[in-house]
């Protein structure tokens, strides 16, 4: 039997994570905000974003792990190493991005991530896409041919690299889901410090500003380590859909922070093909948590309550 208290708890359990990710969406989507209030480089960006990123990402692992944390480092493994170096490669490619395209472009193409995803876990694990999510992706890969094909802002060359961003995630999450035992914290500590190494030879990290100093040590732990670690700690607390949902809103919110600082607006076949993909997002979405309920439903005549674990937990990730 639920106890009274166990019961109080719960909406309360259900508001501090729909806070906690709210708020690492927000954080998460401050990336284009900074790409342009730091006028550098992009190899430079990285290079103290990397660094900044990883000392904040310590600073959260520490205080979620305590006594535990360098054992942590020691659980990665080489999945764990794999997925740090992918996320690096990724992260390479987002920053550039940003800066040889638009926020609204990056923003559009990386929410094509799950049909990626999904798409890599068919040809890696045979996982067979259901139907409703290859119509899905149809529609979301319409959507960016008019954002790409029919728009004046962004280019090709920052497109494509908003690509391969999305594709290194893509490869991100089959490896989280085919080896879920990969500490992500550590993993991204590590992929800061491989993108911050890659990137510091070719770029110019020393001589720079005490003002684009002061903000690249900002963007670091803001974007990296405040948007991961309240993620994480939310995801814990939330349904796994309910996390998706609440966690793809920094793909809407990056243009609107870059439009509300700098004007940047984006062009009408942007907004369009946007709409598109992200309507086939959160279709496919709502109609994954659809397909689970009834398998989460209690059986008739099973004789057993309903367990917590019935229901969709939080992503492999947390």
């Amino acid at each position: 039997m639920v106890s009274a208290g166990v019961i109080a708890r719960r909406p309360a359990r259900y508001r501090l994570g729909l806070l906690l990710v709210t708020a690492s969406a927000i954080a998460w989507s401050t990336a284009g905000l900074f790409t342009r209030l730091i006028p550098l480089d992009s190899w430079t960006m990285l290079s103290w974003r990397g660094v900044f990123g990883a000392l904040g990402i310590f600073a959260a692992i520490l205080l979620m792990e305590r006594r535990r944390a360098l054992w942590s480092f020691r659980a990665l493994g080489r999945p764990g190493w794999l997925f740090a170096a992918v996320s690096a490669v990724g992260m390479i490619f987002f920053i550039t991005s940003l800066t040889r395209t638009t926020v609204a472009h990056v923003a559009i193409i990386y929410a094509t991530v799950p049909f990626i995803a999904a798409g890599l876990a068919w040809l890696v694990m045979r996982e067979r896409p259901a139907t409703g999510a290859v119509l899905a992706s149809l529609a979301a890969l319409a959507g960016i041919a008019v954002m790409v094909g029919f728009g004046a802002d962004g280019s090709l060359a920052g497109d494509l690299l908003a690509l391969g961003m999305t594709a290194s995630m893509a490869v991100m999450m089959v490896l989280s889901r085919r080896f879920q035992n990969i500490p992500v914290m550590p993993a991204a500590c590590l992929s800061a410090l491989l993108s911050a190494a890659a990137s510091w030879p070719f770029g110019s990290a020393l001589s720079i500003s005490g003002q684009d100093f002061a903000l690249l040590a900002l963007f670091g732990p803001v974007n990296s380590a405040v948007g991961l670690g309240l993620f994480t700690l939310g995801a814990r607390l939330l349904p796994a859909i309910e996390t998706a949902l609440i966690g793809s809103l920094d793909a809407p919110l990056a243009p609107l922070w870059v439009w509300l600082a700098f004007g940047e607006a984006a062009g009408r076949s942007t907004i369009i093909g946007g709409l598109v993909v992200f309507a086939a997002v959160f279709a496919q979405l709502f109609a994954a948590a659809a397909a689970r309920r009834p398998a989460s439903a209690l059986p008739c005549g099973s004789g057993r309550p309903p367990r917590s674990t019935d229901r969709p937990g939080a992503p492999p990730n947390s």
